[in-house]
């Protein structure tokens, strides 16, 4: 999840699924647009918005690669013959 902070509630964050997103865009204040279709007002910029969706990414991969300790191992869990 990211956090982000809802124009005119900066004092309030709130996590968002950053899969959610389908765009986010200064019109002057920062819309972001889920793919559900509701859109949001929030106080970061889209340049902003989308380094924390970077790395919340990186997190989720570097995360994922930690449990598969070896590539003797990873070649094992993805081995879809046996």
């Amino acid at each position: 999840m990211i956090v982000l902070h809802r124009l005119a509630h900066e004092a309030e964050p709130f996590h968002l699924n950053p899969d959610l997103i389908v765009t986010a865009e200064a019109c002057p204040d920062t819309v972001v647009t889920l793919a559900t279709g509701a859109r949001i007002l929030v106080c970061e910029d889209p340049e902003t918005i989308t380094r924390a969706i970077l790395r919340w990414k990186a997190d989720v991969r570097r995360a994922a690669l930690r449990v598969v300790p070896n590539a003797e191992d990873l070649a094992a869990a993805t081995d879809h013959d046996g």
